[in-house]
């Protein structure tokens, strides 16, 4: 197939991918980027650069403020990973800021969490965290958070944000003076998050067991991946009772991502003695894992007779991410637990504790998640429920179970109809797909109202300031983030529930869960219990990076292309498939597998484009019966990807295909292949993902994927 090289030149309506914006940095002052906007670099080149980030802070907050939603000298929460060290990108979000006119809280180096957790603590108007997350160090971006409950822009804040965007003149902006405040917030933010994250209701902890509770016989590897949660989840650790903590990747000298952290970890089940050869082992350089085969080798006699226990707490460079790591004597192996697992774990803890308070609550997993985990779910007692890619759809469902709650209160405490003007404002808002965080907002705002003339006429309204309420368990990404219920003391002293994406609180979620259940297991029965607490199904994700995103959408050449192509080989197998439509991600291709003979799907194939890398994924999720048939139907759509949307304009593509060259004929040791050292560690691990290259003990070389690859173009 012929590749597209042409390229949009049309502004987008919206610029936000999963979870904000990421592209790999370069400096505004570079040659290739003379005579072009911030803009123009960012959407035709891919980069961004310290002058787009001052952009975007100034056009957001420019915007909120010129709509009304904030006023010049209110606040705004800054916060960012160690990726940028000269602080060039950092420093331009702030000046952006205070071009606008806002004061800029500056809390520096801390985990994602944090800055929406400090943006409701001080009844702040908006909060950004620079961080790239998971990915490399050679990338950065922004995370933006609402002032209301913490959430992520929705479609409709996006396409609000990129108008302002696009009619933003860089170069009046860049005569702009500073308008508005700096103050360090630092000390008091780092407080406000440890007195969370340890508050026993957060950390599912007892604190009378601290040095001698239930996590003593504990030996814990910290992996912050050289980012936000360095030194901070260590201490986090010890001061609920770890037996011995030991970091490892704790430096923050923007290294991030490199050689730890969850992003490695991501597709394997387990880690056996042959991934961690010297020559070839996928994990030969990652210190957490290194570090806890050693550990777990030497107290192997003491973890088989039930007297210490060797895990690990790895997470991303923003911290919100967070995978657990156990290493299995009988298998002399690392077991993983996905964002699958662990939130399976926390929802058996949570029914498990108090099943009246939690039976039907929701679980919420997006697309990603294993497909039996519904099944288990609804098992628990609990209610499943599918969100699109990202953990703002999650935040979303939260919001829309915050308002049905507070509506069935105010209806039961009025005993009447509620206001027109209430009813009309919950209807557009589930007519239109509830895709507006405004519209929650104002929504909110109107509740309390009513809910003040209540409490005048002594009717009695229980403020949502207990979890009690909240028909809520968890919110779940396969990839790690999860979400349980938080209460959060604010600067005035009430107390609201909140729902981020928190990797530290999900650590301690998880090991407070399988302490209380599986503590009194025989060691066998415990790492049987914690490696697979569900039945899992098959999953696989086939990846093809260094693409044209913008060609594949919905209805698009390629788009159909691939759907037919799926739908075909699904019959083929025995199978009806049948799209499935998701309103937040109507660009994803999902089809639902349903065998001929039964009624209710078992499988599922999703295509979409990464939000947060220059990638584009084939996900593959089902029975374990199915697994061959659906690879071979994935490995046909991965190949009509990589044909259509291959970027020959980039110069990752063009560093991979030297890299395939390079090998074509032959194996290449490491150190014999010319590669960039700025992008050796990302191509070779990225052409990994993608199944072009194998690594052997004598070198690398072609994979069957690669072979027909190279020979394909």
């Amino acid at each position: 197939m012929k590749k597209q090289n042409t390229r949009p030149n049309l502004f987008p309506l919206r610029l936000q991918g999963t979870d904000g914006i990421r592209r790999e940095v370069r400096p505004a002052n570079s040659k290739e980027f003379k005579n072009l906007s911030p803009q123009q670099v960012f959407l035709d080149l891919g980069f961004i650069t310290e002058d787009f980030m001052e952009l975007y802070a100034f056009a957001h907050i420019g915007d909120l403020i010129k709509s009304g939603k904030m006023r010049r000298g209110d606040a705004v929460v800054v916060g960012w990973d160690p990726r940028d060290v000269h602080g060039t990108f950092t420093d331009a979000v702030i000046r952006g800021i205070l071009k606008a006119g806002a004061t800029a809280l500056t809390i520096g180096i801390v985990p994602t969490p944090l800055v929406p957790t400090f943006m409701l603590y001080k009844n702040a108007q908006a909060g950004f965290m620079i961080t790239a997350s998971h990915n490399p160090k050679d990338q950065n971006g922004i995370k933006t958070f609402c002032a209301y409950r913490g959430m992520k822009l929705l479609p409709e804040n996006d396409i609000a944000l990129t108008k302002a965007i696009r009619l933003t003149d860089h170069a009046k902006l860049k005569k702009t003076p500073l308008k508005g405040k700096q103050k360090d917030c630092r000390d008091e933010a780092l407080e406000v998050f440890q007195k969370f994250t340890l508050h026993p209701e957060n950390a599912w902890s007892d604190p009378a067991q601290k040095g001698g509770g239930v996590y003593k016989k504990i030996v814990l590897v910290v992996d912050p991946a050289n980012g936000s949660l360095a030194k901070i989840a260590a201490d986090a650790f010890r001061s609920v009772g770890f037996g011995r903590v030991i970091e490892v990747n704790a430096k923050t000298d923007g290294n991030v991502n490199l050689n730890s952290g969850v992003g490695d970890l991501e597709g394997h089940a387990i880690i056996t003695d042959k991934m961690i050869d010297k020559q070839a082992g996928d994990f030969r350089r990652h210190k957490a894992v290194l570090k806890l085969f050693e550990l777990g080798r030497k107290f192997k006699a003491k973890i088989l007779a039930g007297e210490k226990r060797v895990a690990g707490a790895v997470f991303d460079a923003d911290g919100d991410r967070f995978y657990r790591l156990e290493y299995d004597p009988v298998k002399d192996a690392l077991l993983v637990l996905s964002g699958d697992e662990t939130a399976f774990l926390q929802a058996m803890y949570l029914i498990g504790r108090d099943p009246k308070r939690y039976r039907n609550a929701l679980y919420i997993n997006t697309v990603e998640s294993d497909l039996n985990t519904a099944v288990a779910v609804k098992q628990l007692g609990l209610k499943p429920q599918l969100a699109a890619v990202g953990d703002k759809w999650i935040l979303l469902q939260t919001a829309v179970m915050i308002v049905e709650l507070r509506l069935k209160v105010l209806q039961k405490a009025s005993k009447k109809q509620l206001p027109a003007a209430i009813k009309n404002s919950w209807n557009a808002i589930r007519k239109n797909g509830a895709l507006n965080v405004e519209a929650f907002e104002k929504l909110e705002n109107a509740i309390d109202s009513l809910e003040k003339k209540l409490a005048q006429k002594n009717a009695l309204i229980t403020p949502l300031d207990s979890t009690h309420f909240l028909p809520f368990a968890v919110g779940s990404e396969e990839t790690g983030h999860n979400i349980t219920t938080g209460l959060l003391e604010l600067e005035n002293g009430t107390r609201m529930p909140v729902f981020f994406g928190n990797g530290l609180k999900s650590a301690l979620n998880t090991f407070a869960a399988t302490e209380f259940l599986f503590q009194k297991k025989s060691v066998r029965a415990y790492f049987k219990a914690i490696h697979k607490p569900f039945k899992p199904g098959f999953k696989g994700t086939l990846y093809a990076y260094y693409i044209k995103k913008e060609l594949f959408h919905n209805d698009s050449a390629i788009w159909k292309k691939v759907k037919q192509a799926l739908m075909a080989g699904a019959k083929a197998i025995g199978f009806k498939g049948r799209i499935v439509k998701f309103p937040e991600d109507l660009d994803m291709l999902y089809i639902a597998l349903t065998p001929a003979a039964l009624k209710s799907p078992t499988g599922g194939i999703f295509v979409r484009n990464s939000g947060t890398e220059n990638k584009i994924s084939v996900n593959l999720r089902g029975d374990n019966k199915d697994a061959l048939e659906l690879k071979t139907i994935g490995e046909g759509a991965l190949r009509l990807l990589m044909s259509a949307l291959k970027d020959d304009n980039d110069h990752c593509y063009k560093l991979e295909r030297n890299i395939l060259d390079q090998i074509q004929n032959r194996t290449v040791p490491e150190e014999r292949l010319v590669l960039d050292k700025n992008f050796r560690a990302r191509l070779l691990a990225e052409m990994g993902k993608q199944k072009l290259i194998e690594l052997t003990a004598k070198g690398y070389r072609l994979s069957a994927r690669g072979k027909w690859y190279i020979t394909s173009f």
